[in-house]
This record gives C-alpha cells, sequence and structure tokens, in this order.
C-alpha cells in the first residue's frame, strides 16, 4: 500500500475504543493510550479499560525505532494521534490568499518556500485562521513538516491494530485540556525539557503562541533560583504577549493564567507567578484519572475525543496530505 493511499484512510473508522497520543520530543517519545469516553462494553456487560503510560528515550534519527519498542513492550491498538514537536514543524503567518479551498494548500506550498526550509515537494501543510487584526488583512497560519520524515513515522506506528487518525502540534494539543470558555485564558505550558509555550486561547481556539527560549531545564531550578528572576522574565513575557492580544488583536483581557508545568516545584512557581499578575494564577488541571501524568501533557491532550483540529482546523490533517 502507497503512503497516499494509506493517507486517504487516515480518517476511516477504526473499531477499537482506545485513543493513542504518541508526542515526539526533543528527548524522546512518549505514549497514552486511553479509552474513549463512551467505549464500548465487553461480551460480558463489562467494560474494556486500558491505560497505558510509556516513554521511550531517543533522538529524532530514532524516533520510528522508540515507536517500534514501543510496539513491542505494549498491544497497542486504536486511533492514534501524532504529535510534532517544534523541530518537526514549522508555522508562518501570510496574508490569505483568495483562491478557492480545494487549491489553498498547492498554491501555499509555494508561496511559503522562501519562509521554510522545507521544500514544496516535500511538504505536508494545512493552515488555520489568525485573529484578523482591526482594519487589517485576513491571515492565516500556516503549518507545514516534512513528508519525508511523516511517512517514516506514520509507517512506524500503523501497525496491527493501530491507524494514525490525525497529526498535530503540541500547541492544539495543550490547547484541548482547557475546556471551552467564552472568557480568554493563557496557558503556560511545558513537557519535560521542552520549551515553554505560552498560549491565549478561548473557545478552543489559539488567538497567539510563542516559545520562550532558554527556559528548557527550568526543572532543575531551585525555589531560590526561579523566585530571582525566572519568574521576572517569563512574567514579562507574558505581559508582552498579553498587550499584544488586547491591544493589537482588540481583544477582551484574558481572565486567568492556567499553568502546566511537569516540575517538582510546580506550585512555587504558581505562587510566584501570582505575585506578578493582576489575573488569578492556578494549575491547568488534566482530565482524572490522569492528572498525575502531567509530563504526558501533550500526549494526553491529542488523545481526548473534543480534539480542537476536528473543528478549527485540520493541523497537517489527512484530507491536505495529497495535494
Amino acid at each position: 500500500m502507497s503512503f497516499l493511499t494509506k493517507i486517504s484512510q487516515l480518517f476511516s473508522k477504526n473499531s477499537s475504543n482506545q485513543r493513542l497520543g504518541i508526542a515526539f520530543q526533543h528527548q524522546g517519545v512518549s505514549l497514552c493510550s486511553i479509552p474513549q469516553q463512551k467505549s464500548d462494553n465487553t461480551a460480558d456487560g463489562s467494560t474494556a479499560i486500558t491505560v497505558i503510560f510509556e516513554h521511550e528515550k531517543a533522538n529524532s534519527a530514532n524516533f520510528p525505532k522508540a515507536i517500534q519498542t514501543l510496539h513491542n513492550k505494549c498491544e497497542l491498538e486504536g486511533a492514534a494521534c501524532l504529535i510534532l514537536n517544534e523541530a518537526q514543524s514549522q508555522v508562518v503567518q501570510i496574508d490569505k490568499p483568495s483562491l478557492p479551498d480545494a487549491e489553498m494548500n498547492s498554491a501555499l506550498k509555494w508561496q511559503i518556500k522562501d519562509l521554510v526550509s522545507i521544500s514544496p515537494n516535500n511538504m505536508v501543510l494545512d493552515y488555520y485562521d489568525a485573529p484578523l487584526l482591526a482594519g487589517g488583512k485576513e491571515k492565516i497560519n500556516v503549518v507545514c513538516a516534512s513528508l519525508d520524515e511523516l511517512k517514516k513515522l506514520v509507517e512506524a506506528t500503523e501497525q496491527g491494530a493501530v491507524k494514525v487518525s490525525a497529526i498535530t502540534t503540541q500547541e492544539f494539543a495543550f490547547a484541548n485540556l482547557l475546556a471551552p470558555q467564552n472568557d480568554a485564558n493563557l496557558l503556560v505550558c511545558q513537557q519535560p525539557n521542552e520549551e515553554i509555550v505560552l498560549l491565549i486561547v478561548k473557545q478552543k481556539k489559539i488567538f497567539f503562541q510563542r516559545r520562550l527560549r532558554g527556559f528548557a531545564q527550568i526543572g532543575s531550578k531551585s525555589a531560590e533560583e526561579l523566585s530571582f528572576s525566572i519568574i521576572d522574565d517569563i512574567s514579562l513575557e507574558i505581559q508582552r504577549s498579553t498587550d499584544y492580544f488586547e491591544r493589537q488583536l482588540k481583544q477582551a483581557p484574558i481572565k486567568a493564567i492556567k499553568v502546566l508545568l511537569p516540575i517538582d516545584l510546580e506550585d512555587v512557581f504558581i505562587e510566584k507567578l501570582a505575585e506578578n499578575s493582576a489575573v488569578p494564577v492556578s494549575l491547568l488541571e488534566l482530565p482524572r484519572p490522569y492528572h498525575q501524568h502531567r509530563e504526558y501533557a501533550a500526549a494526553i491532550g491529542a488523545s481526548l475525543d473534543n480534539v480542537p483540529y476536528h473543528t478549527e482546523a485540520e493541523v497537517l490533517a489527512g484530507a491536505h496530505y495529497g495535494n
């Protein structure tokens, strides 16, 4: 079966009640397998529930091998969502072309070719609407990745009873952890040894996203180090982000800051950040009973039934691979 044939079947129905999130990180691959919210009953009337959390250390060149190891260790089945890290995908914002939807993706490859490091012939992309600036042109955020790399990851994943149902980015996975609400929330999110991500989310839509450089090792810092300068530096970046959201995008002020940092001093971070903030700062809760697995947050977010790219934008979704 060719790769493009596989892609055309990405959204085919899968009989398993399991949902898998496979998150690629700079130092490994994280897997979660959780049941759908509405699972089928077994023949004896009980509910078949399988919950798996596993992490395999690996660099980017060995991601397919790490996936194979996960297959060997765990009896995996279900619909899988792959979550790309920052190095695997690129995002650029451009003016929205006046083209029919059917022609959009083919044209975008050539329009962004000088803005990204992936050649048009090896590019998989999708896009979602950017917030409209007052009096400005309509813009879109284009997300692209390497077709060659995705082919290896999909082929390694699709074994036995596992089928890839979607491919997304950490930002969308994190946003899916926040319940829909009319007020804007700013999320401060991180996975182990990754850069911190700032997101402003309202009604599951991402209005702003930014990665903060230099904080990947925040988990190794002491309470004194957090209090001395790190919190102040992050608070400044948060203020800059909210200023842009409110002044440039003409949006109502954010109502809360939610934190998801899988570090030992997460409570200290929240306490100190609250001292620098005019809005409430609290923990971004994960759905129970998975709330203790904060280091798997991106994989969990992509495994939930109400993934945002199904309604907001099919980021790197199968419908656009063959374009």
